[in-house]
């Protein structure tokens, strides 16, 4: 008798992984022919320690992320695929080996296609009284997994991946807003939720993060008192607005050693620090790593796999 054949769910992960592997080398969050997707992939295991990424949708085809922010932990897998609407830092552990590598992808989020498809699509509006999540995961459903596996099979050509690409990302995200998860989309574009207030203050904070910045500022801009925007703000990304502010720095910091050989004095003054040796410990403190020795270990990792 002929073998049965795989099931859909099972069949679509096994091609995700078969184009994966065709499509990406090196280690790391790598550029696809898509600027709004990018690649993932780690050949080994990477204890907890900070990352940041932009509000994305992360599907994982093989091998696991563990990431935690606050007390909350979330699993993103072959079987659970990740949200996050706001530019959060947060602690992520990898599992991948060189045998059997981390591979997934992801796709950026922005206010601008939620609200377009909210307007054309039969989704419940945002919930003013709803608390919705910046970060959650949820199970991968045959329809995300479909939609993923044609995402990649148009990474192959160029110009099918220019011509045909953006609607398959504009179709990922319309699954995601259908899902389980689809309030925390929502809730990006309601005019008055809390989290659509601290969106705007992240996005400048993101912008113009060598300015130094006062809580009552920030406050003002998010249309909210003192009081209340530095609890919003803290239940939103599990920091004060000035621990973010610090760690958004250390995180452009290491970038900018890694990927354009700046020292570590540089690369503090470029950032808005004015003591370098206060960069230095918090540098330390968040990477567990003085800055140098930090940079150069992620540079000889990406070069290794390059």
């Amino acid at each position: 008798m002929p073998a049965p054949a795989l099931a859909p769910h099972r069949s679509a992960h096994s091609r995700m992984v078969s184009l994966l592997s065709e499509l990406v080398h090196g280690e790391g969050i790598l550029p696809s022919p898509l600027p709004s997707v990018k690649f993932m992939r780690a050949t080994r295991h990477v204890p907890p320690s900070s990352v940041a990424y932009d509000p994305c949708i992360i599907i994982i085809a093989q091998g696991r992320k563990q990431g935690r922010l606050g007390e909350r932990t979330f699993v993103y897998d072959p079987d659970n695929y990740l949200v996050l609407t706001l530019p959060l830092p947060f602690e992520c552990e990898t599992h991948g080996a060189p045998d059997r590598p981390l591979l997934g992808f992801a796709v950026r989020v922005t206010p601008a296609l939620v609200a377009e498809l909210l307007l054309q699509s039969d989704a419940p509006p945002p919930e003013p009284d709803a608390r919705p999540q910046a970060v959650e995961s949820a199970a991968l459903d045959p329809a995300m997994s479909d939609a993923a596996v044609r995402l990649l099979e148009c990474l192959r050509s160029p110009a099918d991946a220019r011509i045909l690409g953006s609607q398959v990302v504009r179709e990922i995200t319309y699954r995601a807003l259908l899902g389980p998860l689809g309030a925390n989309l929502r809730a990006l574009v309601a005019p008055h939720n809390h989290m659509s207030r601290i969106s705007r203050v992240l996005d400048r904070l993101h912008a113009e993060f060598t300015r130094s910045f006062d809580v009552e500022t920030l406050a003002r801009e998010a249309g909210m008192s003192v009081s209340a925007f530095h609890a919003h703000f803290k239940a939103v990304t599990s920091a004060s607005p000035l621990q973010y502010l610090k760690t958004i720095r250390l995180h452009k910091a290491r970038m900018l050693m890694v990927n354009d050989g700046t020292s570590a004095a540089e690369a503090a003054g470029l950032v808005g620090y004015q003591s370098a040796s206060q960069f230095s410990r918090e540098f330390k403190r968040l990477f567990g790593d003085a800055p140098a020795t930090a940079a150069a270990h992620l540079r000889a990792t990406l070069t290794r796999f390059a």
